[in-house]
């Protein structure tokens, strides 16, 4: 990848978690998914990010699946935190919710 693109798309990067933080997650989303259909390589980083944008809005399944593919791409992703805690929270408050 072009170094200036690069920094473009860390650029970017910086400014999803910014939108995270601020709970402008729906921006965020939308940033998300139009990087993710670039040739960033690394795509687990961007799906962790995601996840934790999903879970924020509670929406468990979603989180699960993009934490799972950040794990797929890179088995010591930090989705693999994120995961077993969510995992945990939903074990703990309905057994069911998760199962679904």
């Amino acid at each position: 990848m072009h170094i200036k693109k690069r920094f473009r798309v860390l650029d970017n990067i910086k400014n999803i978690e910014s939108l995270i933080e601020k709970g402008d997650v729906d921006q965020a989303l939308d940033a998300l998914s139009k990087l993710l259909d670039t040739d960033y390589k690394e795509k687990d980083l961007l799906y962790y990010l995601r996840g934790n944008i999903y879970r924020k809005k509670s929406d468990w399944h979603k989180a699960m699946n993009d934490y799972q593919k950040a794990i797929d791409l890179n088995p010591e992703s930090p989705a693999i935190g994120a995961r077993d805690a969510l995992v945990n929270i939903l074990n703990f408050y309905n057994k069911d919710m998760y199962n679904q």
